[in-house]
């Protein structure tokens, strides 16, 4: 069985050993001197310059005792500091020796058990990692084949239907130019108004198609090119202020993105808004996102609306801590709040 000691009992052996051999050495200068002062001719100077050499030895061991004991104490510490240095370092398959089985021992294997915990959690986060790898690219997989279905969902109950309308009502009208011009420019009416709305489908369906990611640009840069481009392609009169968005998450900043790109692409598609107001303000802690239209308006309770895009925006809203509120009402527009905690 291994012996157990500690730094004070290892302290206080090496300080008795050095009072030992002082004890011993005060007593073999004093029978040397006793020696001596029985002898004739022996002076008191003498005496004492024998005493003074003996204080000198006494001196000389005193330091190599306490030298010999710091240096060894300072090595072990050094050791452990070195070994502290490696880990922090991330050179965890490193370990650091134990000479003693006292204080400095014990902490050297709680060191080195530490150490080999620490690579386990690594090789468990590495592990983890490849399989979050994995898993996202499956989710992404599994996203793609959604809003696939969803586009191919939306074009067969929207786009296709309004297609088919116009084909059947411009061949309504192809036969009623030249017999009944009333009816035909009725009819041609209806055939501007059902293209409009497949415009408006269209372009909600390709501002889905945009990537959700950011590619790399920060949310206001991102809004301006998106605001941008549907000024360049719609009629739709768009006022933004975009503020206090600056250094925002990079989830906070994408699911915001996302929530705008669906109230726009909502806005388009069924709206008829001719205005939209975008507004974003950072205060008391909170970012707030205001959208507003002048559009048609609808029932919340009745909108077939709140069955997908709303329900979408707001569990994005609540996915990064927000409160989503809605207002809409016919012929008086829609009014989308949203409020984040940053």
């Amino acid at each position: 069985m291994e012996k157990s000691s500690n730094i004070r009992n290892w302290i206080f052996k090496s300080f008795l050993m050095m009072s030992v051999m002082a004890i011993l050495l005060c007593f073999i200068s004093l029978q040397i001197y006793l020696y001596f002062a029985e002898e004739p001719g022996i002076s008191l100077e003498l005496s004492i310059y024998m005493t003074i050499w003996m204080g000198i030895i006494l001196l000389l061991l005193s330091i190599y005792f306490g030298f010999r004991t710091g240096y060894t104490f300072k090595g072990r510490v050094d050791d452990i500091s070195t070994f502290v240095t490696l880990l922090r370092s991330g050179k965890f398959s490193a370990r650091v020796d134990r000479f003693e089985h006292d204080e400095l021992g014990i902490l050297s294997d709680e060191l080195n058990q530490l150490a080999v915990f620490i690579q386990e959690q690594v090789k468990s986060l590495q592990r983890l990692a490849d399989e979050k790898s994995e898993l996202a690219d499956q989710a992404h997989q599994a996203a793609v084949m959604e809003e696939r279905q969803r586009l191919a969902r939306d074009l067969h109950d929207s786009v296709s239907q309004q297609l088919f309308a116009l084909n059947m009502l411009s061949s309504a009208a192809k036969k009623s130019i030249g017999k009944d011009s009333e009816k035909a420019a009725i009819i041609v009416k209806q055939v501007a108004d059902i293209a409009g709305k497949a415009q408006g489908e269209m372009r909600a369906l390709l501002l889905h198609l945009r990537p959700i990611d950011l590619r790399g640009e920060s949310l206001a840069e991102a809004l301006s090119i998106l605001i941008k481009e549907l000024k360049e392609k719609t009629q739709i009169e768009i006022d933004a202020t975009l503020e206090g968005i600056e250094d925002l998450s990079k989830g906070t900043e994408t699911h915001m993105f996302r929530i705008i790109q669906e109230s726009l692409s909502n806005i388009l598609r069924h709206s008829e808004a001719t205005k939209v107001r975008i507004a974003t303000e950072k205060k008391g802690g909170y970012i707030t996102l205001y959208i507003s239209d002048n559009g048609k308006g609808f029932d919340l309770k009745e909108s077939k609306m709140t069955s997908y895009g709303l329900q979408t925006m707001r569990e994005r809203a609540e996915e990064i801590g927000g409160l989503f509120q809605i207002r809409s009402k016919e012929k008086e527009g829609t009014y989308i709040d949203l409020r984040i905690p940053v």
